[in-house]
């Protein structure tokens, strides 16, 4: 059997120091495509966090890891669970992958391997997300996965010179599971 952390185009894997520039550059790509604005990091601050996330603890629940391809072994973004409340069975995620490396399945694949986990080995009930209105690619992306916009946070962000809405999204295990199933051992 394949690792559970792996698909067919991506790996999920932990940050290692030397993922420093990758994560660099995905912070850049954030920045130039319309999400938020933040002052600019030095070179030995990515490597300062890089080092950092390497040997951060997990708890299980709360989590940053690599996305890397297959085919190259390149990272190609980060994906990670976060603000989990186990008690209520909820949990938010993130993702974000380089622009060169947008709308080729990685984001859907590295999403659907961590969504995996979270519902079927950690055993939450739901998801939340998320995303900025005008990031229709990244809206497009959960309602594939069967996220459904549950609220709209009106004008609740501040960058590039004006308030923008952040659309809430949803998702629950059950509806999750069909489209998803997990892997048969081969």
């Amino acid at each position: 059997m394949a690792s559970f952390w792996t698909g067919e185009r991506v790996r999920l894997r932990g940050i290692e120091p030397d993922d420093w520039t990758a994560l660099m550059r995905i912070e850049a790509d954030e920045e130039r495509l319309g999400d938020l604005v933040r002052p600019p990091r030095s070179a030995e601050g990515h490597r300062a966090r890089a080092k950092e996330l390497a040997v951060a603890a997990s708890d299980g629940d709360c989590f940053t890891l690599v996305v890397e391809t297959l085919d190259t072994g390149q990272p190609v973004g980060v994906v990670g669970s976060h603000h989990a409340d186990a008690r209520a069975g909820w949990f938010e995620y993130g993702i974000s992958l380089g622009a060169e490396h947008r709308r080729k399945g990685y984001a859907t694949e590295a999403a659907t391997l961590l969504l995996r986990y979270m519902f079927a080995e950690r055993r939450f009930h739901k998801c939340q997300a998320r995303v900025f209105a005008h990031n229709q690619a990244s809206l497009a992306l959960h309602r594939g996965l069967g996220f459904v916009e549950e609220g709209r946070l009106r004008e609740h962000v501040f960058f590039d010179g004006g308030h923008h809405d952040v659309v809430m999204l949803g998702l629950l295990a059950d509806e999750f599971s069909p489209p998803h199933p997990g892997r048969t051992a081969s």
